[in-house]
């Protein structure tokens, strides 16, 4: 279905202004989304294109047309097309997005824009997997543990083995050296998400409960891991 064959109805769609809303409105917007019925949908304005947006909007069933009517205003429309599900296999959004805006309103755009470059472009050549633990390691060398940390969940979650890990941890140990990682690796939620990987994998539980695991001890309510 595209946009031509629903546009007419969007005059009745409910308007979200989510322009100046801080924080991560997404929650609510979701619970909103999963409760309209097929034929049924709503306007999110916008200082940015919501480019996050558009891939959960899409498993829970929704279409969308976006325009631009200035530049830091953004008018998207979504439309029920069928039955969907909420995602609940990505750990972590990219929140601290959100932040941008409120400092300046091109800067939200650019921020967004940049990130949609970064990871969903299809332009991108490493598999994601890879470009995951790059950042990863980036992130370590730069002191940044909680970034790290989040990118190693979001790398096994994705479905990357253990073993991979393994390598990446040597790797850290090699160039950071022994007492860097003993001292500020080691004791981080960033070794600790690894830890409950390898001793639940040890103990033979399956792969789903410990991603499960991972989004309980190390998702969005751990102050350590959580970005607002």
């Amino acid at each position: 279905m595209s946009f031509e064959t629903w546009k007419d109805k969007t005059g009745d769609f409910q308007k979200i202004d989510v322009r100046h809303v801080q924080g991560n409105f997404f929650p609510g917007l979701q619970k909103r989304a999963a409760a309209l019925a097929i034929g049924e949908g709503f306007e999110i304005i916008q200082t940015f294109e919501p480019h996050p947006l558009y891939d959960a909007m899409e498993k829970l069933g929704f279409e969308h047309h976006t325009e631009q009517t200035a530049e830091t205003e953004f008018h998207i429309f979504f439309y029920r097309v069928k039955e969907g599900t909420v995602d609940e296999s990505a750990p972590f959004r990219p929140v601290a997005l959100l932040n941008y805006p409120m400092i300046d309103e091109k800067l939200g755009k650019i921020a967004v824009d940049f990130w949609e470059t970064t990871w969903q472009s299809d332009r991108r050549t490493l598999p994601y997997e890879m470009r995951l633990l790059l950042s990863l390691a980036n992130a370590v060398g730069a002191g940044r543990m909680r970034q790290a940390a989040r990118e190693l969940v979001k790398a096994y979650i994705y479905g990357l083995g253990s073993e991979a890990l393994d390598d990446v941890f040597e790797l850290l140990a090699w160039n950071q050296g022994l007492g860097f990682f003993s001292s500020e690796i080691g004791p981080s939620p960033l070794f600790q998400a690894y830890k409950l990987i390898k001793m639940q994998e040890k103990k033979g539980t399956a792969r789903e409960e410990i991603c499960t695991l991972l989004k309980e001890k190390f998702g969005e309510k751990n102050p350590e891991i959580q970005v607002i």
